[in-house]
Parts: structure tokens; sequence; C-alpha cells
């Protein structure tokens, strides 16, 4: 495993300021949460999974270390990074680091799930139990977990990454029962459509793993490609990656935060139209909203 090794930086941390851990940081959601919250003063522990933007974002100023979520050797190994960075103390965790392979669940091989469960479930959840014990030594801790509409409904050619976030949730759900007693809240975040490099790297996935093989969906791959490849906003109500940094910031300043936060108009909706609509009725609308992937 490449090694990162942190030059220039004095391990000498403030003990007023919270210090926030945020995963996925080289672009989108995860780089903006990283510079607004070091503009506001927190002291900021990003994370990415290439070298060469570990590098980048050290030049911009924050502190970053190099961490794969897919693989569990690069994830202990960062930690034991970080906590001697910051003398074993974190106060907030913001799991962001994810990412969506698009396809119809019958194409996905037993390979393309377990890749995109790694990273978004198993990495997310081995970090965040490294985690839970130095939060539990402090007596406080807060642990945010970055999800999706899609963590509550599923939309077509989304499945591997609907099941991802549906994990996701029922994860961080149970843990705010069980850490109740131990004065660690958990939040969920529930973005809908961000402006982020989110489509550029599914479609790469969608190459890797899908693209080229025999399928009864090649129409509406056709339909979805064009999407993935749409530069900028590709469906309606899409916001910039602030709205979600936004949420960010109220979850840690806040004494009691939000169980939940839901960002962009999309996500609100359908939240209240699962609660109130009969499934079937529900699936047309999820059906339409998807446009058999043109969305």
């Amino acid at each position: 495993m490449e090694q990162f090794i942190l030059i220039g930086k004095s391990p000498v941390l403030s003990q007023q300021k919270p210090i926030i851990l945020i995963t996925g940081c080289s672009s989108g959601i995860g780089y903006n949460a990283a510079k607004t919250c070091q503009a506001k003063g927190y002291q900021v522990i990003a994370t990415c999974r290439q070298q060469a933007d570990v590098a980048r974002l050290n030049q911009e100023g924050l502190t970053c270390f190099q961490m794969d979520m897919a693989c569990s050797q690069s994830i202990q190994f960062a930690m034991s990074q970080i906590l001697q960075f910051t003398n074993n103390r974190l106060d907030v965790l913001f799991n962001n680091a994810a990412f969506g392979l698009p396809g119809a669940v019958e194409d996905l091989s037993r390979d393309a799930l377990r890749f995109q469960f790694e990273t978004n479930v198993f990495g997310t959840q081995e970090l965040t139990n490294l985690v839970i014990p130095v939060m539990r030594t402090q007596g406080s801790g807060k642990i945010i977990y970055n999800s999706s509409i899609l963590g509550f409904a599923a939309m077509p050619y989304r499945g591997a990454y609907n099941a991802s976030k549906f994990a996701i949730e029922g994860l961080a759900d149970t843990l705010r029962l069980e850490l109740k007693s131990a004065n660690i809240q958990v939040s969920i975040i529930e973005p809908g459509p961000i402006l982020s490099k989110f489509r550029e790297n599914a479609y790469t996935q969608f190459k890797q793993w899908i693209a080229g093989k025999p399928s009864a969906h090649q129409e509406n791959y056709q339909a979805m490609i064009n999407r993935l490849e749409t530069v900028g906003p590709s469906a309606p109500f899409t916001l910039g990656p602030e709205a979600v940094t936004q949420c960010l910031l109220h979850a840690i300043n806040n004494p009691i935060p939000k169980v939940r936060y839901r960002v962009t108009l999309p996500t609100k909706v359908f939240a209240v139209l699962k609660r109130l609509l009969p499934s079937r009725w529900l699936d047309q609308l999820l059906i339409k909203a998807g446009g058999n992937g043109k969305r």
C-alpha cells in the first residue's frame, strides 16, 4: 500500500475548535464541505483516495490524508496517522465518500455489487467503528452520514447505489439508538441532485462493469449514457454542493442536530409521498422521475 507522509504540518492542534474528519474530499460535496468548514475556523482533516488529490489539497492548505474506502488496510493505516496527528481526538465524522455504479439489477454481477458495497457500506462503517471508541473516550461526538434520496426511494438503473444507501440508512438508524447513552449523536443527510463529478465517476463504473455485455436494457442504457455524459445539471431542482455543507454545519453547531436533513425539493417531496401514497402509485412516480435512465 502506498503510504502518505504528512510534510510541513505540525501535530499541535487547538483544544477549543472541533476537529472534523471528512471523507471523499477530492471534489463535489466533500471538497466544498472541507473548504467551507476550514474557512469558518474548524480544524478539518480531509481524506481522498488518490495520492494526487491528497497532494493537491495539502497544497491548497487543507490537512489531507490518503484513504481508500474499499481497502481495509488503507483505512486502518490512515486512521493511525490521523489519530496521531490529532492526539487521539475527533469531534465530528462526516461519512461522505461514495460513488454510484449504474445499471439494471439483473445486469449486476456479484463482483459488481461487492465493489459498490466495499466503499459505500463496508469501508464507511469500518471507519465509523474506528472513530466510535475515540468519541466514547471523549464522552461526546457527532457522526454524520451522507446518504441520498436514493436511500429511501429507489429509482430504476441505480440498484447497486440504491441498495448501498438503504444499507447505510439502516446502519445509521441502528447506531443512533445504540449510541444514545454514549452522548454520540448520529445524523443522516439525504441530498437529491447535486452538482458534482458523481455522473462522470458513475459513467466510469458503468463502462467497467456493465457496458458491452448483452442486456435487455440496451435501449434505456443509451438514454442513461446521454445523461451521464451531460455537462452541468441533468435533473430539475439541482443544487450546488454548498446546500449539503449548510446541513453539515447545522448538525455540527446544534446541541441536538436533526436526525435527517433532506436536501433539494425532490428529496423533500418524495419523503412526504412515501408516507402518503400506496406503493404502486409511488412506483409510477419513481419510474417517471427516473425517466428510464434519462434523469
